[in-house]
């Protein structure tokens, strides 16, 4: 179906943020004197619930903790709570000033996979973000891409129909997520490749 409308809908990590600093979890790892490796496999095993906003980030770090027979202590789980905030904090300006410059022409929003205490010191260190037409983060919303929820939960919010959006997601399995709820979906590698496939959506909604 045809709309009037066109909202392009971005992820947050892998498209205007860059993902995790690359040596973020061996310093983590490095930190609880336990093999990077087996530190990795625990950090993401136990991620979803936290994501998701079914667990604090104490429950999250204890989660972790306890898979590697480590001591959860409070001092520990707080250390490793801020350099994992640290840890995802990088924007890629290109794609940021990309991203502003789209909401002269058209309907900007984000949907992105990140616990409530990140997104609320990524929010303060990118306060720009707040002025886009709609801001979905897993953590605020109670459910994480690529449950189909996460998707309404922005066709509702912003009283649209899944017709109206373009999704720009670097995961293939959001991308077909989204397209499975009747959204357009673009999986995303670099932003010289980007626009013009959203130059040519925005053309159509005029056409």
């Amino acid at each position: 179906m045809s709309t009037d409308r066109r909202i392009v809908l971005f992820d947050l990590f892998g498209v205007i943020a860059l993902h995790q600093r690359p040596d973020a979890l061996a310093k983590m790892a490095a930190r609880c004197d336990t093999p990077a490796d087996a530190f990795a496999e625990a950090y993401w095993a136990c991620r979803p619930p936290y994501d998701a906003a079914q667990q604090s980030a104490p429950e999250y770090w204890t989660a972790v903790l306890r898979r590697l027979s480590l001591s959860a202590d409070a001092d520990t789980i707080e250390e490793l709570r801020l350099a994992d905030i640290d840890s995802w904090s990088r924007v890629d300006d290109r794609m940021a000033a990309y991203v502003r410059s789209l909401r002269d022409v058209t309907e900007v929003a984000l949907l992105s996979n990140i616990p409530s205490d990140h997104a609320d010191v990524f929010l303060a260190g990118q306060p720009w973000l707040r002025t886009l037409d709609h801001i979905a983060l897993s953590g605020k919303i109670n459910v994480a891409k690529p449950d189909p929820a996460a998707f309404h939960h922005c066709v509702v919010a912003m009283q649209a129909t899944p017709a109206d959006f373009l999704f720009v997601d670097d995961r293939e399995e959001n991308v077909h997520a989204a397209h499975a709820i009747g959204m357009q979906g673009h999986l995303f590698t670099r932003l010289d490749e980007l626009t013009p496939v959203i130059d040519t959506w925005l053309q159509a909604g005029t056409a």
